[in-house]
């Protein structure tokens, strides 16, 4: 599995919203204000009592070391007694409760900052132990595996969203290459342990089921027996012939992938939809299949809803199939690399959900004739050609 770089990076204290900043300035510049007036004016007049905010400004500034709001907690306490010298006509009474309530308010804001970084210390080593996990989960994919080149990239959502369940895999079998992309509902170490039971499954089932509509149900047993309370897996189920013939597609509740042709983006849908895997009880007889052209130089593009319900500022969501049709012709692992970065520039960088992205294309197979003849003539130089019209034309089904 290869990473998106741009989540390689230790997580940072995300900046307040401009608003807040605003806020937080203007309550700063009121409060340096107040002390002004203070020892300029009246002698019988005391703002010290609104020193007891200046902690509790430091701990909202988006810092999470105690050592802020404690120091801006002891230089507002220094500042206590300087006007209690200034406003001589204010009983004392009044300077000692304002030094109590900026102590107080002190402790507590030095406290919140020391209990927020503490809980995102052990959000982040939670998630880091799923990262891990799902690491372990989605091993690395073949770049190039019987006619077909492969590049997958997985996208981690930001840094407070639990990791989720995503999970593909591409295998060769005795009835070509299989490829499967998925989908957990739900978060966290659950998410993954079910992922890794739907991937052992598969890599089992790919290899001896012949069909794979068989390999389908097989997964929904899985998840059905591991299911707890309302657990399901949407997923796509791919199956390559190694010669050249139609490429069957299997669709238990996923999205569907997109072919790109020429150019031209369409989706591929089976004729009838199918639930989920865990759901299939609720639709009788066998999941339904749809055998389509997937020829040399045509690149098939799976993906999950991370992907298409990432949003811009304005709450739309991201057109894959649109953003796909402009993209020049590209081989699988520079195009994947293209719709991330595209994608990261379309969300202003930020992903509310894991997503995963499997781009496939089919290789143009060369004739195994002139190698022979190379072997046959010793390995020296290759004797003219034929003219290539000669060769015979590959036939492809027209795309339900």
């Amino acid at each position: 599995m290869k990473r998106d770089p741009g989540r390689e990076r230790p997580p940072e204290v995300p900046p307040l919203p401009r608003s807040a900043r605003l806020l937080v300035a203007a309550a700063y510049a009121l409060l340096t204000t107040a002390v002004a007036v203070d020892l300029a004016t009246n002698p019988q007049l005391t703002f010290s009592p609104v020193l007891a905010t200046a902690p509790a400004l430091a701990s909202i500034g988006g810092t999470r070391r105690a050592r802020v709001p404690l120091t801006v907690g002891l230089l507002a306490l220094v500042f206590v007694p300087v006007l209690g010298i200034a406003d001589t006509g204010v009983p004392f009474a009044v300077h000692l409760t304002a030094g109590a309530t900026v102590l107080a308010l002190t402790c507590v804001s030095t406290a919140n900052v020391v209990l927020v970084s503490t809980r995102e210390r052990e959000l982040l080593h939670s998630r880091s132990v799923a990262e891990a996990a799902q690491r372990t989960l989605l091993r690395p994919l073949p770049e190039r595996i019987d006619g077909l080149r492969v590049a997958v990239r997985y996208l981690a959502a930001a840094a407070e969203a639990r990791v989720g369940g995503d999970l593909y895999e591409v295998l060769a079998t005795p009835y070509g290459t299989r490829l499967i992309v998925g989908d957990v509902r739900g978060k966290g170490l659950s998410a993954i342990e079910t992922a890794a039971d739907v991937l052992g499954t598969f890599r089992e089932a790919a290899q001896v089921e012949p069909e794979l509509r068989t390999v389908a149900r097989r997964l929904d047993a899985t998840v059905l027996r591991r299911r707890s309370g309302e657990e399901f897996v949407t997923a796509v189920l791919l199956g390559v012939p190694a010669a050249d013939g139609p490429t069957e597609l299997v669709n238990c509740g996923h999205l569907p992938p997109l072919l790109w042709r020429a150019g031209t983006v369409s989706e591929v849908r089976t004729p009838v939809p199918d639930p989920p895997l865990a759901l299939r009880e609720l639709a009788a007889g066998p999941y339904h299949f749809l055998h389509f052209a997937f020829a040399p130089g045509d690149l098939l593009v799976l993906y999950t809803d991370g992907v298409t319900e990432a949003r811009d500022a304005s709450g739309r969501f991201y057109p894959l199939a649109e953003r796909l049709a402009t993209m020049p012709e590209l081989a699988p692992d520079p195009l994947v690399d293209r719709l991330v970065a595209d994608l990261r520039d379309y969300t202003g960088g930020v992903l509310s959900d894991d997503a995963a992205l499997l781009v496939v294309r089919r290789e143009r197979r060369r004739s195994a004739a002139p190698q022979a003849l190379h072997s046959a003539f010793g390995g020296g130089s290759l004797p003219p050609t034929r003219n290539a019209s000669t060769a015979p034309s590959v036939q492809s089904e027209p795309l339900a």
